[in-house]
């Protein structure tokens, strides 16, 4: 019968002779060709213990026998390796150390690898993939890589939605993409909203020309036609196209402008001296209990500041319903629902993973990746706990004009 070395000894001797081969050359070869050893040897011990025997032996706990290799290129952070993976006669085997990537970071290296092989790489592009070490980038491959990403991500992107949403936020992100051979922005935009059970939920996202009337009118029909219903409230930024598409869109619904952002506009009529007086003014606002002494203290604080700085006191005035649309709704909710804070979270992480690209080779990149990151998300959110409680959700939808009593207000704002 024939004998063969323990996996143990033939690595190290293995490993001996790869110390001594690249004594004198460069260190990422040897690193690429010790992560090759290891895998190799780690494969066959694992296939071992899927066989129930090493190679050769008569074991009663045999299940099958191997059947030579397949070849399989693996990218890693040293570089491309060539790996042979065992194959089995009956059944099959698959290293556990090529599980896929997650999502979004192979969604991030397939957009890489796209623009170097469309030739639309910028210097940023080049530097990455030689930093990672890859080689013999074919278009098949990456045609392959792509069309896998993306009929995930289209799934995702045109599922039905099953819920009620009584909250809904909507926001926007500039990336560069290159069309028609030039370099231009264009909006990427993304909402997520909260169940009626008190769960978010990435609702939908698109990448069009430009932040305009028509792409929002596009993009908000679209999710009505997915079946989103029952908005009370949506919250975002006071996009003059996108406030247009709501009112015909979700006309029921009442509209919330971002309270950060109105806040940076406001201020920004004001000297820099007096921003720090007038924030504290326009903080009593939102610090009342209820929609009806909010209204009465902003009139308070307008006519305090009209003589000094009449635009806040003309803006505030004109903006009265859209920064207090909120409070209408359960104390333990508003101060998750008075800004785009939530979402804008969100989009810092796509914002992360953009960068990286820099400029996008097309559009169905951008979407790409972003849906990728927004599907973790996703995953992560539906892992997690409620973002409301079901008791506060009770109360939105129980006594519609009745105050929450303020202990459970209280108990709903510490356990979020």
């Amino acid at each position: 019968r024939k004998e063969e070395r323990p996996p143990v000894t033939d690595l190290r001797m293995a490993l001996l002779e790869l110390l001594s081969k690249y004594k004198d050359d460069g260190q990422l070869d040897a690193l690429r060709e010790g992560v090759r050893l290891l895998a190799q040897a780690l494969m066959e011990l694992e296939v071992s213990e899927e066989i129930g025997a090493e190679r050769y032996q008569r074991t009663a706990e045999r299940k099958t026998y191997r059947n030579g290799y397949r070849k399989r290129r693996w990218d890693t952070r040293v570089g491309t390796v060539q790996l042979k993976i065992p194959k089995l006669r009956k059944g099959s085997y698959f290293p556990s150390l090529l599980e896929p990537r997650r999502r979004a970071e192979r969604a991030l290296l397939s957009v890489i690898q796209e623009a170097y092989v469309q030739g639309v790489s910028t210097r940023k592009v080049d530097e990455l993939v030689k930093s990672l070490g890859l080689e013999g980038i074919s278009k098949s491959e990456v045609s392959r890589i792509c069309k896998e990403l993306d009929e995930v991500v289209e799934r995702f992107r045109n599922r039905p939605l099953t819920s009620e949403y009584p909250y809904v936020w909507l926001d926007a992100k500039v990336v560069k993409v290159r069309q028609d051979g030039r370099v231009v922005p264009m909006a990427a935009v993304v909402a997520i909203g909260v169940r009626a059970t008190g769960e978010r939920e990435v609702l939908g996202f698109d990448v069009g020309a430009a932040e305009s009337y028509e792409f929002w009118l596009e993009f908000l029909r679209s999710l009505v036609a997915r079946g989103l219903k029952g908005v009370r409230l949506v919250i975002s930024d006071a996009h003059g196209g996108l406030k247009r598409a709501l009112s015909e869109v979700l006309a029921g619904a009442s509209w919330q402008r971002c309270r950060v952002h109105f806040m940076r506009g406001l201020l920004s009529r004001v000297p820099k001296h007096a921003q720090a007086e007038v924030t504290a003014w326009v903080r009593t606002i939102f610090g009342q209990p209820d929609q009806g002494m909010a209204r009465r203290q902003l009139e308070l604080v307008a006519e305090h500041l009209e003589g000094r700085f009449p635009k806040v006191a003309g803006l505030l005035r004109e903006a009265a319903e859209e920064v207090l649309a909120y409070m209408a709704f359960p104390p333990g909710h508003r101060r998750r629902i008075h800004s785009t804070n939530p979402l804008e979270r969100l989009l810092r992480e796509v914002g992360r993973r953009c960068d990286v690209v820099g400029i996008f080779p097309n559009p169905q990149a951008a979407l790409r990746l972003i849906g990728a990151v927004l599907i973790e998300q996703q995953d992560e959110w539906e892992a997690g706990r409620r973002y409301f409680s079901s008791a506060s959700m009770a109360a939105l939808y129980g006594a519609q004009e009745e105050e929450e009593n303020p202990i459970e207000a209280v108990e709903e704002v510490l356990t979020g």
